[in-house]
């Protein structure tokens, strides 16, 4: 549903009419479809795959008929199965915020790693480690959340005062000095408080170490951040054509970018405080969306979620199997990925601004 406001004042949904954007719906039924039936499959392989290889029938046993005195169901089970899953829900709920906020800022560059956002949850999880080592994983959580949107407030505020606005360059370049700075504070607190082992892991990023009560407690505020997406994706729409557009068509400007703000809180601070900063991932995979089901958020947005959960799932079982039996980091992996295309959309933002 739209926010729209008539002239009268009185609060409207935008039809459906007053704008349609191109859509090519045989590839939206291909991605949603085959990135579903994909990612059950890359779940099965990532279970099966690692230390010790496990037959796929064991993986199917240990998932529907378990036996806890069994070691390999165990392994499955305790280990790998909640890994594997948060990985999923991590990749999804990176890649909706990063296509979210590309939309409603309409800036090609945005991604939660590179405005802040991250760094931000980061900065916050080291306060937590330094000063309340025993708080448990759901107030960490709302920590995080506070980091993140510290981030976004600190960026988007810095942004706004610079002559010319929220230029997508600029906004970037303000995003990669605080999360630089936000990084350096985190290092700090992690050295004077010698807790730089609590910290690797959020440096590196990667989803190793979850458990069970990490994902019960994430995923439902992911799931309700998700709903919340599928909601806006309409107006996220509109905002994309231009703010001026979006209030020409009775858009409640505002009152979107508030709760899409949110909505990308929710989704980058539950999700770093699983996986650690890891970037580009909110980056490549709405360009990609993009690129295959056209320019409406009512499918961009589902589509990213599908094919981010894709991605990471597959980057985290190849950090686990690339140098066997050591792992990876995944958030490395990614980067070598992300920076050429960062640079790439970088060198074609410029040019077409010069």
């Amino acid at each position: 549903m739209s926010f729209a406001r008539a002239k009268s004042g009185v609060a409207v949904p935008v039809q459906e009419e007053v704008v349609s954007f191109q859509t090519r719906p045989w590839s939206v039924g291909f991605i949603l479809l085959g990135g579903l039936a994909s990612l059950a499959l890359a779940i099965g392989l990532s279970v099966s795959f690692g230390a010790a290889d496990i037959g796929f029938e064991t993986v199917w046993q240990a998932i529907f008929h378990y036996e806890r005195d069994t070691t390999t169901h165990q392994i499955i089970h305790e280990i790998r199965l909640p890994r594997v899953l948060s990985a999923a829900v991590v990749g999804a709920a990176f890649a909706i915020a990063g296509a979210i906020m590309q939309g409603m800022t309409r800036n090609p560059l945005a991604d939660s790693g590179l405005l802040g956002l991250n760094a931000g949850a980061g900065f916050a999880l080291a306060l937590c480690f330094a000063f309340f080592p025993e708080l448990p994983y759901n107030a960490l959580i709302f920590y995080s959340f506070a980091g993140a949107g510290l981030g976004a407030l600190i960026v988007f505020g810095l942004g706004s005062i610079s002559r010319g606005g929220l230029t997508p360059v600029r906004l970037v370049l303000v995003g990669a000095t605080l999360s630089a700075m936000l990084t350096a504070l985190s290092e700090g607190i992690a050295l004077h408080f010698r807790i730089g082992q609590d910290l690797a892991f959020w440096y590196a990023g990667g989803v190793a170490g979850v458990k069970w009560l990490q994902l019960k407690i994430m995923v439902p505020w992911v799931g309700a951040a998700l709903i919340g997406a599928i909601l806006l994706s309409r107006s996220i729409s509109l905002l994309s054509l231009g703010e001026d557009v979006a209030k020409g068509l009775g858009l409640r400007t505002g009152l979107v970018k508030l709760l899409a703000m949110l909505v990308v809180l929710v989704l980058a601070g539950a999700s770093v405080s699983v996986a650690g900063a890891v970037a580009f991932i909110g980056l490549l995979v709405p360009h990609v969306t993009r690129k295959l089901v056209g320019v409406d958020y009512r499918w961009i947005i589902p589509c990213s979620g599908v094919l981010g959960a894709n991605f990471v799932v597959l980057a985290d079982l190849a950090a686990r199997t690339i140098n066997a039996p050591e792992e990876s980091p995944i958030g490395t992996l990614i980067a070598l990925l992300g920076v050429p295309f960062f640079l790439y959309l970088a060198r074609k933002e410029r040019r077409e601004l010069s």
